[in-house]
């Protein structure tokens, strides 16, 4: 989403740090270029305005002036103004010592609620919380059914009132049954409106007042840039919200939302929500959404997409059979596995810090092609997956039937893995196996 203002960003610092001495006036046309990248991502003009004049403030100061890298100095100075405008320090979804911890969500209609009240009873489940969904939508068609559909794919608890009952009283109904089943937490979802209107004003103060919310969040679409900031604003100030959550983070917008809603509202994003799959839930962390804007990496996200999806007794018992050189297609097939986990490639290289931006359009992550690789060995029979010598051209040409590929295609894979296990016996031998790859004996 921030690619473009990460782009921009990057430009404007590589001049500043360039220069081996930087004036006032360096840093106020770097900063006039900081201002129109932030303009062009929908940041609004009131927000945009004011972070590049508290940048400035510090960035002409004579500490920075007179040091051995300014540039670099106004870099760690955007860093930490850009972490301020998002809050500094992540904000927990606070939870209630008399449960059920009661989840109000608010927001318009196609915000992605529904989706959220999946993915977090999702996200709650993994941290051993049990959390019972329920709708008081009872205007859009076959509303309650999708939320039940969401709940069954998180593995949640749902509760759905008789037709006919009013809004107000489902809410009422909801905590009683999220008691008597004894839930960690009740999850509300709650009707949304095209626009915002009176009506709906006033059908969810009803409804926060009647359920007993202990957290109300605000669901916005960050795709809407400007207009995210406006019904952020009329939601905070009309029905009173504690977080918000920022849907569609993975979407091709230029994700201004993001950094304008905290500082407009007042109140702390709490989650972002990327791609339609339930398991698509970040907790919101300043710092390192700063670092990835900035084209810093995110280092701590990438060890924590790598724990979520890989079994380490698994990754240890593959790490063993590549010592000893046993490594067959069958651990071929379970390494691209939980690399599909992790999700794109591309996205798991603008993690890593450091990683030119030419240098990640240039390598362009392949995709497709681990599909392919994934279906032409599931293609295979055990016995090929682990005795790979025995595929001669008859069993390629039925691989390839089968999987939908081509025989060159399947001579690829083969040809990668070939290569894979050439290179873990050179590693095998340490520092001459290395010296080995490099041509040198």
């Amino acid at each position: 989403m921030f690619e473009a203002l990460t782009d921009r960003l990057q430009g404007v610092f590589k001049r500043l740090t360039g220069q081996g001495r930087l004036t006032p006036d360096n840093i106020r046309e770097g900063l006039r270029e900081v201002r129109r990248a932030l303009l062009e991502a929908d940041v609004q003009v009131a927000v945009a305005r004011d972070f590049v004049a508290r940048v400035e403030a510090r960035a002409v100061g004579e500490d920075v002036l007179k040091s051995l890298t300014p540039g670099q100095q106004v870099v760690g100075i955007v860093r930490d103004e850009l972490e301020s405008l998002l809050g500094k320090t992540p904000v927990a979804l606070a939870g209630s010592p008399h449960l059920p911890t009661v989840v109000l969500l608010a927001g318009l209609q196609g915000s992605g609620k529904t989706t959220f009240a999946g993915k977090l009873a999702l996200w709650l489940k993994q941290r051993e919380k049990r959390a019972l969904l329920a709708s008081a939508d009872v205007y859009r068609p076959a509303a309650i059914d999708q939320l039940e559909r969401v709940a069954g794919q998180a593995g949640a608890g749902f509760w759905r009132a008789p037709d006919g009952t009013p809004p107000r009283e489902i809410a009422t109904l909801a905590l009683g049954e999220a008691r008597r089943r004894g839930f960690d937490f009740l999850v509300l979802d709650t009707a949304g409106r095209l626009h915002i209107d009176a009506e709906l004003m006033a059908e969810l103060q009803d409804l926060k007042r009647a359920s007993r919310a202990h957290q109300v969040l605000l669901v916005v679409d960050g795709m809407t840039g400007q207009e995210a900031v406006r019904i952020g604003e009329t939601f905070a100030t009309q029905v009173g919200v504690d977080g918000l959550v920022l849907t569609k983070m993975d979407g091709d917008a230029r994700g201004g939302a993001a950094l304008s809603l905290r500082q407009v509202t007042g109140k702390p994003i709490l989650f972002l929500g990327v791609g339609e799959k339930l398991d698509g839930l970040e907790v919101f962390q300043p710092d390192r959404l700063a670092g990835r804007i900035l084209g810093m990496g995110d280092v701590v996200g990438l060890v924590e997409r790598a724990r979520a999806a890989v079994d380490e007794k698994e990754a240890e018992r593959l790490s063993e059979r590549m010592r000893r050189a046993e490594f067959t297609l069958e651990d071929f097939l379970e390494q691209l596995r939980q690399m599909k986990k992790m999700g794109p490639l591309e996205d798991l290289m603008k993690m890593v810090p450091g990683m030119p931006r030419g240098a990640l359009a240039q390598a362009k992550p392949d995709n497709d092609r681990l599909t392919k690789y994934e279906a032409i060995l599931l293609s295979m029979t055990v016995k090929e997956r682990r005795l790979p010598r025995v595929i001669d051209g008859s069993r390629r040409r039925r691989i390839a039937a089968g999987s939908g590929t081509t025989v060159t295609e399947v001579n690829r894979l083969l040809k990668d893995f070939d290569q894979a296990r050439a290179l873990m016996k050179r590693l095998r031998h340490g520092p001459r196996g290395l010296a080995g790859l490099r041509g040198r004996r």
